[in-house]
């Protein structure tokens, strides 16, 4: 359980659940459409997926 959380408050994973919030909250004000916050989105999760999936070696695990 520690180290989940651990891994769980690493810079990346910070940045990408703050990043997260703040599009999420920019979009439920109408500041951004939907479309352009599930771009954000997407990029964002992908970016963060991408990255963990190299870091194992390119496996799925």
């Amino acid at each position: 359980m520690k180290e989940r959380l651990g891994k769980l408050l690493t810079i990346k994973s910070l940045v990408t659940l703050g990043a997260t919030a703040i599009f999420a909250v920019l979009s439920l004000r109408g500041r951004l459409s939907a479309q352009e916050f599930l771009t954000v989105y997407t990029v964002i999760v992908s970016f963060y997926f991408g990255t963990q999936f190299e870091k194992s070696g390119g496996t799925m695990a």
